[in-house]
C-alpha cells in the first residue's frame, strides 16, 4: 500500500480529518445570520468524512452538498449520515475542489472547514464566488498566524507546508478584493485542535502501526503527525485555524 493510501486509512476513521468543533460550526451560522427557517443549499467543499455537513443538515433545513475527492472519506460519510437519519439532506459528490460541476449562483451558502489550503485560500475564494447567489455566504476555516512575529523554525515549518499561510487582516484583504464582505471573524481555540482531533488521531497511531507491521512507510506517517502535534503544542500562541465568514458583493 503506497503513503498516500494509509494517510487515507490513518484519517477515514476519524471524527475530524482537522481542527475544529461542533460549537464553533455553530457560531459560523450565528455569525453568517443563516435562516434556520429557510430552506438553504449549501455545498460544503472538502467535507472529509462529515462532520460539518451532517451538523449543518442537522440544525438547518438545508440540501448540503457534500464533495471531497476521496471515495473512502465520502463512504464514512454516508454512514455517518444515516446513523444521524440526515442522509436525505446529503448529497456526497466525489470530485476535486478546483474543478467543480456547479452552476453559476447555484448556492445559498459555501462551507469549507480545513480544506481550501487544497487549493490555496486566495485562488479558492475567487473560483467559489461564482456559485454563490448574490449576497450568499461564505464560511472557510485557513491556518492564520496570530501574531506578527513568530519563531523562525516555526516560520520555517509553515513556509515549506503551506507558504500561503497568513495573519488575519491579510486574510481578509484577500476576500475584500475578491468581492466579499466579511461578516464575522473568530480563530480555534486549542481544544479544537487536541480534544477534537490530534487526542483522537493519537489513540489510532497504534492499531495503525500494528495492522502495518510496523512498515518504516507507516511509521514515517506516524513520526510526520508526531512532530507536527509537538509544534503546536509549543507554539500554539502563534498559529490557529482563522474562521472567515463572508459575504458575496
Amino acid at each position: 500500500m503506497n503513503e498516500f493510501q494509509l494517510l487515507i486509512d490513518l484519517h477515514k476513521h476519524q471524527p475530524r480529518q482537522g481542527p475544529g468543533g461542533e460549537a464553533e460550526t455553530r457560531l459560523a451560522m450565528q455569525l453568517a445570520g443563516l435562516d434556520r427557517s429557510r430552506h438553504l443549499k449549501i455545498a460544503d467543499i472538502g467535507c472529509g468524512t462529515g462532520a460539518s455537513a451532517i451538523q449543518l443538515a442537522k440544525e438547518l433545513d438545508a440540501e448540503v452538498v457534500a464533495v471531497d475527492f476521496l471515495g473512502e472519506f465520502l463512504a464514512v460519510l454516508e454512514e455517518r449520515a444515516k446513523e444521524y437519519g440526515v442522509l436525505e439532506r446529503i448529497r456526497p459528490m466525489k470530485c476535486s475542489m478546483d474543478a467543480l460541476p456547479f452552476g453559476e449562483g447555484e448556492f445559498d451558502v459555501i462551507w469549507s472547514e480545513g480544506a481550501v489550503y487544497n487549493m490555496g485560500f486566495e485562488n479558492g475564494v475567487k473560483a467559489w464566488k461564482k456559485f454563490l447567489k448574490p449576497g450568499g455566504k461564505l464560511m472557510v476555516s485557513e491556518i492564520t498566524w496570530l501574531t506578527d512575529e513568530r519563531p523562525n523554525d516555526l516560520q520555517a515549518y509553515w513556509d515549506d507546508v503551506y507558504p500561503e499561510i497568513d495573519t488575519a487582516s491579510a486574510k481578509i484583504g484577500v476576500l475584500e478584493r475578491a468581492g466579499y464582505r466579511l461578516t464575522g471573524y473568530f480563530c480555534l481555540q486549542s481544544d479544537c485542535w487536541l480534544n477534537n482531533y490530534y487526542e483522537p488521531l493519537q489513540k489510532r497511531f497504534k492499531p495503525f502501526l500494528s495492522q502495518y507491521k510496523n512498515s518504516d512507510e507507516a511509521k514515517a506517517i506516524v513520526a510526520a503527525d508526531e512532530e507536527e502535534i509537538a509544534l503546536y503544542k509549543k507554539y500554539c500562541s502563534y498559529y490557529s485555524y482563522g474562521f472567515y465568514v463572508a459575504e458575496k458583493i
